[in-house]
């Protein structure tokens, strides 16, 4: 099994947050590969279901941001799976808007969820960086990522989670670089 984990905020108020692109994306996985109800576990929400061959728990965290780690550790402990089962979905401030990277291990960027996961389960977990980009300067970070995206992004932002979702099956098979080339040609970038 793995455990996939959208990072983000519970309640409709911080839906639509950058921040919450993490949430955004399993949602879009559940759907696009008809994953079963959703469950309250672990402090968050999981849906179970398979891409591929690989059966997959998706976890949004209800603790908020900040103590994400508590739910992913409850969930990696409870299933007895290895940080290596572990990938997290979650907004990236340093890679330009509707940009895919996946990467294993590395730092937090400043990132609280990533902080928090990584206090309780260590680093050598996989990401999947969904860029936001950058306000420009440190001050209107905080208003930035907790802003919800603007209407003329919405149409990118779908076309970005559909592709993420599409995809999906080449994380599934720990196929990263395969994931990250295939969403970019479906997001019509070239290189």
């Amino acid at each position: 099994m793995q455990l996939w984990v959208g990072l983000g905020n519970p309640g409709a108020q911080y839906a639509l947050q950058r921040h919450n692109v993490g949430f955004m994306a399993v949602d879009t996985i559940a759907e696009v590969h008809g994953f079963g109800p959703v469950k309250k576990a672990f402090q968050g929400w999981t849906q179970e279901g398979r891409i591929g061959g690989e059966k997959i728990l998706l976890l949004k965290p209800a603790t908020f941001m900040n103590e994400s780690g508590r739910s992913v550790g409850e969930a990696m402990r409870f299933y007895k799976l290895d940080v290596g089962d572990v990938t997290v979905f979650h907004d990236e401030l340093d890679l330009a808007p509707f940009k895919v990277k996946v990467k294993t291990g590395g730092g937090t960027a400043g990132h609280n969820g990533l902080r928090s996961t990584e206090a309780h389960i260590g680093n050598e977990f996989r990401r999947v960086r969904i860029g936001i980009g950058h306000p420009g300067h440190k001050d209107k970070v905080s208003p930035y990522v907790l802003g919800n995206y603007a209407k003329a992004e919405m149409d990118r932002l779908a076309d970005l989670l559909g592709a993420v979702a599409a995809e999906a099956r080449w994380l599934a098979e720990g196929n990263d670089a395969r994931f990250m080339s295939d969403v970019a040609l479906r997001l019509g970038e070239t290189k």
